[in-house]
């Protein structure tokens, strides 16, 4: 097993690909495919296995695919059909990136369907890894669990080395507070020996990480519960600022831009008032 830094736009520490024998598990966007290719060294994979279709963690799937016609995408039933036909997935991307769409992310491929395995949380696949469906940072979120390694994609949050600091990453459109804490739940009765994560590497502490995802993950909600997006972002940014040297920092930003933290979590405290309705006084 190893993590291969993909080193998006340049920068370390942001986005790794995990290798598991043949199998990658989230490869990353295409436009780090060059870095993968050679960190892979002629090396041909049997299959992806993707914890969720966004952008930093699947945008690659299809390219490698069409590099190798046979390779197995296994993905959860609800982010199967965007990967076959992404128009909706990458309409939703370009509001969030506008004309960075390309610079951050490079081109997008459609994986045939003969290619997808669909999952549904409770699989086992080929070579033992385990399924779980894990929704909360995305509805579409599956994690794997191999020889007591979890990999948990972003459920485990954003933890750059050598700094322990996590950041919840709590981007729109589907973030789900409840759903995330009880995925948090179903990833420690696992009882994995190291999570991980692609932001970024591997965590030995399991019950401390999880913990800390999930006290922090409620801080920042409440913080966005107050609708002051000016005061979100100056309090975030200064922790993330505390993280560490200006590099680690700047990586944190990186994976977990803050604009996109309150967004998502402004729009997750919308929709539970919309699902409730107006109070009658």
């Amino acid at each position: 097993m190893r993590i291969i830094d993909v080193m998006h736009l340049g920068r370390p520490r942001v986005i790794g690909c995990w290798q598991v024998g043949d199998v990658l598990i989230d490869p990353g966007p295409s436009s780090c495919l060059p870095t993968l290719l050679s960190a892979l060294g002629g090396e041909r994979p049997r299959a992806l296995l993707l914890t969720h279709i966004h952008l930093d963690h699947a945008g690659a799937s299809g390219s490698l695919v069409r590099l190798w016609p046979e390779l197995e995408v296994y993905v959860h039933e609800r982010g199967a059909r965007h990967m076959a036909d992404p128009r909706r997935l990458l309409d939703s991307a370009t509001r969030l990136y506008g004309a960075d769409m390309d610079r951050l992310w490079g081109e997008f491929v459609a994986v045939p369907e003969s290619n997808l395995r669909v999952l549904h949380g409770g699989d086992t696949l080929p070579g033992g890894f385990e399924v779980a469906y894990t929704p909360g940072h995305a509805s579409h979120h599956v994690s794997y669990l191999h020889e007591r390694t979890a990999f948990v994609g972003d459920v485990g949050g954003v933890r750059i080395p050598p700094s322990d600091f996590v950041l919840p990453p709590t981007p729109p459109p589907d973030i789900d507070i409840e759903a995330w804490h009880r995925s948090i739940e179903l990833v420690t009765a696992w009882r994995p020996d190291r999570l991980a994560l692609t932001h970024f590497g591997e965590v030995q502490d399991v019950a401390g990480q999880l913990a800390e995802m999930g006290r922090r993950l409620d801080q920042q909600a409440e913080l966005a519960r107050a609708g002051d997006r000016d005061a979100f972002l100056a309090r975030v940014t200064q922790e993330v600022a505390a993280a560490g040297d200006p590099e680690t920092a700047g990586a944190y930003t990186q994976a977990a831009p803050q604009d996109q933290l309150y967004a998502g979590l402004e729009r997750y405290w919308r929709k539970r008032a919309e699902a409730v309705g107006p109070t009658v006084s």
